[in-house]
């Protein structure tokens, strides 16, 4: 196989493990008041639909993973993605989720939980046509992405919110 094929095909393996490794944790320390489902085809750029069990609210999350063995999380201490313009569309029920994930331990955070409008109106397209989405992995960061940065247990709880926002 051709090293490039090879490594798409790797990123794409991680990318829907990261997806389901997301989903379990969250259904899980939601005390199973979440539920999520996931795209047969993913060309509108969402890769998981979490909803409260028992209600037909959903919000749609796009999944961006980067290892913290990748070179600018481990050597920079910066967590790096791209989200390509041809598939997103930001709406109110659309969140980007930036999960740094540990494939050693098969665990993961930070994360970042981003609001497609907030994405759209804090980055600018790069000559790709991608919004780049750049936020320090350090502790103590105080960058413009730090409210939007949570750790592990905390996620479910920031997604029932966003759930509980779209109700107002």
């Amino acid at each position: 196989m051709v090293p490039e094929m090879a490594e798409n095909r790797n990123s794409a393996r991680k990318g829907k493990a990261v997806e389901h490794l997301v989903a379990a944790s969250c259904i899980l320390t939601s005390g199973l008041e979440l539920n999520v489902s996931t795209s047969f085809v993913d060309d509108e750029g969402v890769d998981l639909v979490f909803h409260r069990r028992e209600s037909s609210t959903t919000l749609a999350v796009q999944v961006k993973s980067r290892s913290l063995t990748a070179k600018t999380i481990a050597g920079k201490q910066m967590f790096r993605a791209n989200v390509g313009a041809s598939t997103f569309r930001p709406r109110p029920d659309l969140y980007v989720l930036f999960v740094a994930v540990d494939t050693k331990e098969g665990t993961f955070g930070p994360v970042w939980l981003v609001p497609s409008k907030v994405l759209a109106e804090r980055t600018k397209l790069d000559g790709k046509g991608r919004h780049v989405f750049q936020a320090s992995t350090k502790p103590d960061t105080n960058d413009r992405w730090r409210e939007l940065r949570h750790e592990r247990a905390e996620l479910p709880g920031r997604i029932m919110e966003a759930l509980d926002r779209l109700l107002r």
